[in-house]
């Protein structure tokens, strides 16, 4: 009895003793790293998160849990010891022996645009005989951009070849200050300059000259995301920025320089997307980065924005809208910039099989994108 008194208290004391040592020792020599194994994909694209522990002392650890949570819209192949809600919540159980270092690559989809982040880990260990578990934060700080995918249908790559043609061949829009094509009535925006006088004395009103046009200096592509009906169209919406996306890539590819702006905040900054005119893989670069953060739950009104940008500094740019609606606000917009004599297109996504009324002022210039047809 006495010896096995003795034996119960010696592996009490034992216990104890190991899990002070533990206490004491489990996080000493221990290195846990999470990142994105790229710093960018496209939406539908995979890439790998790779856990890494290191436990460099001698001291082994039977169980340690790496927990850490990210974005749903992150799809992660492997959902063992995982759960989503709003968040996706992950714990990942290791063994790790003393010097020993382990390393796991986590398949993952990008499911949607977006910055995504892993800012921290949650660090679970036990002692050898899984009695005390012992909990600790590290920060990690790694992050991946989704890509919008650049959109394709058959209609939008007819609505290019169109584009080819007229801008891409003829590098035209910037005005010939030595060659005129008419006269036309003043607009606010007008450079006081261009009035012609004689036109103006005998009209009674005030005339500007329409100059003709030499070559073709950028394009630029405004987004307006506004969706503020009662029947929302965040499809649509998300359609318009993948559109920016392709006629970005598309007018760069081709040599031209490309500004894009769109009036939804930025993820992380708040501001609105503004890159302006420039070219190569470095700034589509920054364009899809710009296009990755917009956040569409936070839209400022497009008119109140770009108006003056829109008007002021059209000289040697081509411009392309896109919009998946057609509100008072936006449609008087565009109806003064046709009016000032500027050439322009705009892509109008749309679901279903029901088209929308086109204003009559605009229709030629649009070009509806069915989604149902982004084949």
């Amino acid at each position: 009895m006495i010896k096995l008194l003795g034996i119960g208290l010696t592996a009490f004391l034992f216990l104890i003793l190991e899990q002070k040592l533990y206490q004491k020792l489990w996080k000493k020599g221990l290195n846990v790293k999470v990142c994105f194994t790229k710093d960018s994909l496209f939406e539908g694209e995979d890439s790998t998160l790779q856990e890494v522990v290191e436990n460099r002392k001698k001291l082994p650890l039977s169980m340690l849990k790496v927990k850490f949570q990210t974005h749903r819209n992150l799809l992660f192949e492997e959902t063992n010891g995982s759960r989503t809600t709003d968040r996706y919540y992950r714990n990942d159980v290791f063994q790790v022996g003393g010097g020993e270092k382990i390393t796991r690559n986590i398949t993952f989809t990008g499911g949607k645009r977006g910055f995504y982040t892993i800012r921290t880990v949650d660090l679970v260990a036990a002692d050898l005989f899984l009695t005390s578990p012992m909990v600790a934060t590290a920060a990690v700080n790694t992050s991946v951009y989704v890509y919008p995918k650049p959109f394709d249908s058959a209609e939008f790559r007819h609505s290019l070849k169109q584009l080819n043609g007229e801008i891409l061949t003829r590098r035209h829009l910037l005005e010939d200050p030595f060659e005129y094509r008419g006269i036309r009535e003043y607009q606010p925006f007008d450079d006081m300059r261009s009035i012609n006088w004689k036109a103006t004395a005998k009209t009674g009103e005030l005339k500007v000259n329409q100059r003709n046009h030499t070559a073709l200096q950028s394009v630029r592509i405004f987004l307006n995301l506004e969706d503020e009906g009662i029947l929302k169209k965040q499809d649509c919406v998300e359609a318009a920025i993948r559109i920016g996306a392709g006629l970005c890539e598309h007018f760069l590819k081709e040599g031209i320089q490309t500004a894009c702006y769109g009036n939804a905040e930025d993820a992380l900054s708040g501001t609105l997307l503004c890159k302006e005119a420039g070219a190569g893989q470095g700034h589509m670069t920054g364009i899809y980065r710009g296009l990755a953060c917009m956040d569409t739950g936070k839209i400022q009104p497009f008119a109140a924005h770009f108006q003056d940008k829109l008007l002021r500094e059209g000289a040697g740019t081509f411009t392309c809208f896109v919009s998946p609606n057609q509100y008072a606000d936006f449609v008087r917009l565009v109806e003064e910039y046709q009016q000032i004599g500027q050439d322009y297109i705009w892509f109008y996504p749309v679901e279903g099989s029901q088209d929308p009324e086109l204003p009559q002022t605009l229709e030629k210039h649009i070009r509806l994108l069915h989604l149902n047809n982004n084949i």
